[in-house]
């Protein structure tokens, strides 16, 4: 695969229009991070509401790729992935233009749905690559768009810097924002007429129309989801009482907010009766061959709560740790923050590829467990040391986090290929409930080295526990199955 990687032509075309979307995804998704502290300034803003808004980059992200994997099992992997990058431009400029605490972390939470992008991708890599390169494909696409995290935190700044004589001489924070919206939604239409959702003569295949839960293959895996389910909504909640600590919500709001995601579970739940009640019944019994185990995807999203999960977090503080611990511009911090970023154009893939080559549970296994490691060493970092060395252990650990990233989606488009859009938004949810969870319990330390520790720790015994996990849980999966349709019909690509 690799020596065609740079072809342009057929799949590899296909690639590299789909890693660049997903790229601007996360240049946008992290748009404010390296501006942080020139935000907080110019708004008159404390610690907390800061790191309120840096949670607020993901809190949609969680129920937002739960739907973005239906709408693409519906519609097509172009039409959604188009829309999402042109609308994009809403919440970026409502960044860019607001005027005080309650109007930035709206527009925040709008901007958390351009996370679910990544979706997207993932279920184009599965369409336009076999299996035995599938993990490869995935790394790449996830580890290049990535990088947008890292481009975010080198050229917005630079350009705010470059640009301050247009905002009275003062930093400005405003303008990079706001272009970033911008390019996304050009691109929206470059992408939506130079891509297809299959390669020529194949049919995209789709869940039943009246489905909108996902399908499983068993009684106990239908309460496992169920139960897996929850942890979505709850993310939400915690996320809620947060805006009610810094008066976002009211307390009547925020019981309102609670009451209405005890009915988004109870939708979630009746979704998945009615995708699942022929099972349940005993009307229906998959055969052997059309099974697969939702313990597989339990794993999954485990491992993704660790990994890309804390991946999320520390790219949303890294810049302000920078600043606050090295006293550098924001400027240097970004850069600095961007080693950790830049790192995904080579380790996600790599995680990929080493799936594909040696086998695809140890690979994951060693590398959660190296996760673990370099995050307890990342908490010894403070202030005393020499700064490059710091940035060498950021660099460690991002070997580490993001190539167990690409591990895990080398695994994920081998369960069921005809329900990778949902498995793919279960999984990739997990990362920003941990993120909004990690993120919390950043924002609740004590400001300086002894929270940093902490929250540097919490992120190391999490990866360690969950390595132990897959040593005994998961599986190796089955490449070589013959696809087929899970309880679907063949419907024609839009």
């Amino acid at each position: 695969m690799l020596r065609d990687l740079f072809s342009f032509r057929g799949r590899y075309r296909i690639l590299h229009f789909t890693w660049f979307a997903f790229f601007l995804c996360f240049v946008l998704w992290f748009n404010t991070a390296p501006l942080s502290t020139a935000i907080r300034k110019n708004m008159g803003l404390n610690v907390a509401q800061i790191r309120t808004v840096i949670v607020c980059n993901l809190a949609l992200t969680i129920p937002a790729r739960i739907l973005i994997g239906v709408l693409i099992d519906r519609f097509g992997l172009r039409k959604v992935f188009s829309c999402l990058l042109v609308a994009s431009v809403i919440p970026a400029m409502a960044t860019a233009l607001a005027q005080n605490y309650t109007q930035l972390v709206w527009s925040r939470i709008a901007m958390s749905i351009v996370g679910a992008g990544f979706v997207v991708g993932i279920r184009m890599m599965s369409e336009w690559f076999p299996p035995k390169d599938v993990g490869t494909a995935t790394g790449i696409y996830g580890g290049w768009g990535n990088s947008g995290a890292a481009f975010s935190a080198i050229a917005l700044p630079s350009i705010a810097t470059a640009t301050a004589y247009l905002y009275g001489g003062q930093f400005n924070w405003r303008l990079p924002i706001a272009l970033t919206g911008i390019v996304a939604a050009i691109y929206g239409v470059i992408y939506y007429f130079n891509v297809q959702d299959t390669p020529p003569g194949q049919e995209y295949w789709r869940p039943r129309p009246t489905k909108m839960g996902l399908e499983v293959t068993s009684k106990r895996d239908f309460w496992l989801s169920l139960l897996l389910n929850f942890p979505m909504v709850g993310a939400l909640g915690v996320f809620a009482w947060r805006l009610s600590n810094v008066k976002i919500l009211s307390p009547t709001a925020l019981y309102i907010t609670w009451m209405a995601l005890i009915g988004v579970y109870g939708l979630q739940t009746y979704a998945a009766w009615i995708a699942n009640r022929d099972v349940l019944s005993g009307k229906h019994r998959f055969p052997p061959q059309e099974r697969y185990e939702f313990g597989q995807v339990a794993v999954l999203q485990l491992t993704y709560f660790v990994n890309i999960g804390s991946a999320l977090s520390v790219v949303s503080m890294l810049p302000m740790f920078f600043e606050k611990n090295f006293g550098v511009t924001p400027v240097i911090a970004g850069f600095a923050a961007a080693a950790y970023s830049i790192m995904n154009i080579v380790t996600r893939p790599m995680g990929g590829l080493l799936s594909d080559l040696i086998g695809r549970k140890w690979t994951l296994t060693f590398l959660l467990a190296g996760m673990g490691v370099s995050y307890m060493i990342m908490s010894m970092v403070d202030g005393t040391w020499w700064f490059p060395s710091a940035i060498a252990i950021v660099v460690l650990f991002a070997i580490f986090v993001q190539s167990s990233g690409g591990a895990t989606y080398g695994i994920v488009p081998l369960i069921k290929k005809p329900l990778t859009g949902q498995i793919g938004g279960n999984v990739g949810a997990y990362s920003n409930i941990a993120g909004i969870l990690y993120l919390t319990l950043y924002s609740l330390l004590p400001a300086g080295g002894n929270g940093d520790r902490i929250f540097f720790q919490t992120l190391g015994i999490a990866g360690l526990i969950v390595a132990f996990v897959c040593v005994f849980f998961l599986k190796e999966p089955k490449t070589q199955e013959i696809e087929r349709p899970l309880a679907t019909q063949v419907l024609p690509t839009l």
